[in-house]
Order: C-alpha cells, then structure tokens, then sequence
C-alpha cells in the first residue's frame, strides 16, 4: 500500500510497558469507517491502538457505493473496509477480531472483556454502529442475494439516485414510513407504502399527506419473493411488483457497553457526545452510527478523526507526548 515504506522498522508508540500500563492507550471497539479512521489516526500519532471487530459493520453489507467521494465508478463496502484495515495495521494499529461483552472502569482507564480475552485501555472509543431491522418475512439467504442485486436497499441517502424512476416500495407505517416514502419520492413518481406485519397506523392527516405526494399506500405485507430482476410483495394476497424496496423499520443502536458505564444516551439509544466525541465518562469516547447523526460513510469518518485527535490531546494532557 502506499505509504507503508515510510513507516520505519522498530518505529513504536508512546506508551511505556512497565508494571501496571495499560495493553494501549486507546481501544477502539467496532471495526467500521469511524473506528478505522480512527485507528488509522491515533497510530500515525504514535499512539499505541488496538481495534476489536466483530465483522457485522452495515459497510460490508453494501455491495457498491457510489457517493463516496473520491471513487467516482463506486467501490464496494468490503473493499474499503479492507483498504482502510491495510492503512491501518501498516501504522502499527493491532487489529483483533472478536466481540467486547463487558466494559468497566479500573485505576488505569478501562478494561474490556471480549469473546477471546482480555484488554486495559487509557482511553475507549465506540465505534459499534446500528444494525438495521428487516422485515420478518426475509431470512439471511435471501437477504444477502437481494442486497448483492439491489433489489434490497436501507439507504436513500447513499442510493436514492440508483431507483431513480424505478418502481419502489417502503416496508414501514407511521412517521418513518411516511419520512422515507417523502425522501424516495423526490427520485420516483412511482413510491408504495407496504404496512409490516403490524399493518398501517396512519392517521388521516398522514393518509392525506402520502395522497397528495402521490404515494400510494398498500396493506400488509405477508410474503416477499426475489425474482430475476425485481421483487415481489404478497400484499393481503395481491402480488405487487417492485424494482426496490426499503425497509423502514429503524435499527438496533449498539449502544449497550456505554450504558454498563453509564453514559448518558437518547431515548433512542444513540450516546450523547460533546463537538469533540466526548461522552460525559472521562476517557470514553463515540463516534459513527452509535451517535446521533447522519449515518453515512463520510459522516463516520470524520468523527473517527475528531475522536482521535481529542484522544491524542485528551491523553498528551495527562502524559505529555514526547519521542
């Protein structure tokens, strides 16, 4: 990779390993564009780093993303978490994969608990995203082929020009139905909204609005079918006939290690961090999906490097930073 050669043998961190230090100085769980970004940071601050992934960031569910700047034919999520875990491990980032089960506070910053063993950090950064709910009636199989053909999408911010004049369902009710539906609506004339198995909970101002964007709305989804080249709906046992669909279901926030600290989070579960990812425990910090923001690619990136650059000067106050 470029710029791996200016990386000097027996180049180290700053960190001592004497009696009682921590494993690193930071440790950052979730293995995503935030945490990676951050990696990538912290160890070209010759900061020791070590990053503990599970492999179930939603970026390596996308099967090509075309607004990331900078990849004007695209690349696929995959292959930029893999650039991106190169860039960082030719810096010295130690990359581990595994799931933390139990975060705790101890004298020397905070000790991780994971599925393979035991790490010490100064400081701890989140970085362990959402996960996005799916519609019942979808198992993992079919869920990956629809992915990979497009048929399947989560995102209109990132794919919205994709379906483009396609035919197009929203699987959800209420208002996140409703405010998906709207965003598709300004790509599509032709936007279904499909009740979940709970059927619709719309009231008639909302019933009003979706008529009058043109959005039609369709009763309870009992079955989902891929075809070669579209996707069908048992619709209360009507087949309707779409080119895309998305789900409006909202996702899990990975937010539950922060709350065995006891840092503060929204009703949603997002965790609440100051300008520079600061949650309010000293020494644990957040960045990506798991905070309230846009859920993008981009967006995560560069909060991965407000975190780090915080960390680092967060640190350099406690420890000056001197080679």
């Amino acid at each position: 990779m470029p710029g791996c050669d200016k990386v000097r043998p027996g180049m180290t961190p700053y960190k001592s390993t004497g009696p009682g230090d921590a494993d690193c100085d930071c440790l950052i769980i979730g293995g995503g564009p935030a945490g990676l970004t951050a990696a990538i940071y912290l160890a070209r601050f010759h900061l020791s780093v070590i990053v503990v992934d599970s492999g179930q960031s939603r970026t390596s569910l996308i099967p090509r993303t075309r607004n990331h700047a900078g990849f004007p034919d695209g690349i696929a999520g995959p292959k930029l978490l893999e650039r991106m875990r190169k860039q960082a491990a030719c810096y010295g980032a130690l990359l581990r994969n595994g799931v933390v089960t139990d975060l705790m506070e101890d004298a020397e910053g905070f000790i991780a608990r994971t599925d393979n063993g035991w790490f010490s950090a100064r400081a701890i950064l989140l970085a362990t995203g959402v996960v996005n709910l799916r519609p019942s009636m979808i198992d993992d199989e079919m869920h990956s082929r629809a992915l990979a053909a497009g048929l399947l999408r989560y995102c209109p911010i990132c794919d919205g020009y994709e379906v483009t004049d396609q035919r197009v369902a929203v699987i959800g009710t209420g208002t996140r139905g409703i405010a998906e539906a709207n965003f598709l609506r300004s790509f599509t004339p032709d936007v279904t909204l499909v009740a979940p198995t709970e059927g619709h909970t719309l009231n008639v101002t909302q019933r009003i609005e979706l008529e009058a964007a043109g959005i039609a709305i369709a009763g309870i989804c009992r079955a989902i079918t891929l075809q070669p080249r579209n996707i069908s709906l048992d619709v209360e046992g009507s087949e309707l006939v779409f080119d895309t669909l998305y789900p409006a279901l909202g996702s899990d926030i990975r937010s539950e290690l922060a709350g065995q600290l006891g840092a503060h989070r929204s009703d949603e579960g997002c965790l609440t961090v100051d300008p520079h990812q600061r949650t309010n425990i000293a020494g644990l910090y957040a960045a990506g999906d798991v905070v309230l923001g846009l859920d993008q690619i981009s967006h995560a990136m560069g909060e991965g490097g407000v975190a780090a650059t915080t960390i680092r000067n967060d640190l350099a106050k406690v420890k000056p930073l001197r080679r």
